[in-house]
């Protein structure tokens, strides 16, 4: 009586166990061949931005690099469930300057041949200055490059490519604010 019980709970626990071993198999990664196949990045932009800005009582700008871009599919399948790593770093550099990891394609696919929607990623850290004229000649702001990494259903990050972040700075330092004994400005008569 005690064996067939025994036998009865192993085929119990074989049977629930099989659906999960047959989905395991069925359900392979992508190879980092079909990734770089499947991913096209277009419209790439390079560029910085402010991270953090103060203009009293000790003036401190911290710009990080950006990249914007977008992915057009071109596998014969929808793309969905993406994630990309961009990592910010000096071309021979050991140490990254900073990184930043996002899922940008979810659960609404980007269908063969169509186009993703706009996919912004920033550096974490960046580089420190006073003012935006202090990075003109400011020696930690050299060129950096980022690669870019994507992820697909399970798969390993895969390298896309690697570009030259732009030197354009997108920001402007706030006018300083006005007190009541400024002199105004009268505006010019015609």
């Amino acid at each position: 009586m005690r064996n067939r019980n025994k036998i009865r709970a192993r085929a119990l626990v074989f049977a629930a166990l099989l659906p999960l071993v047959f989905m395991v198999t069925s359900c392979k990664r992508p190879t980092d061949a079909q990734v770089k196949n499947a991913i096209q990045v277009i419209d790439m932009d390079t560029k910085w931005v402010a991270k953090e800005f103060k203009q009293w009582p000790h003036p401190k700008l911290t710009l990080v690099p950006t990249i914007s871009f977008k992915v057009k599919n071109l596998s014969p399948e929808p793309l969905k469930y993406v994630n990309f790593n961009a990592v910010f770093k000096e071309r021979d550099a050991v140490d990254n300057l900073g990184d930043n990891f996002f899922s940008a394609i979810g659960h609404e696919p980007v269908l063969p041949g169509a186009i993703s929607s706009l996919i912004t990623m920033k550096s974490n850290f960046g580089v420190e200055g006073k003012t935006l004229d202090s990075f003109k000649n400011n020696p930690q702001w050299k060129t950096y490059y980022v690669k870019l990494f994507a992820q697909v259903r399970g798969s390993r990050h895969v390298l896309l490519g690697q570009w030259p972040v732009s030197r354009k700075i997108d920001f402007k330092e706030p006018e300083p604010p006005r007190f009541e004994g400024d002199k105004k400005e009268e505006p010019s008569k015609k």
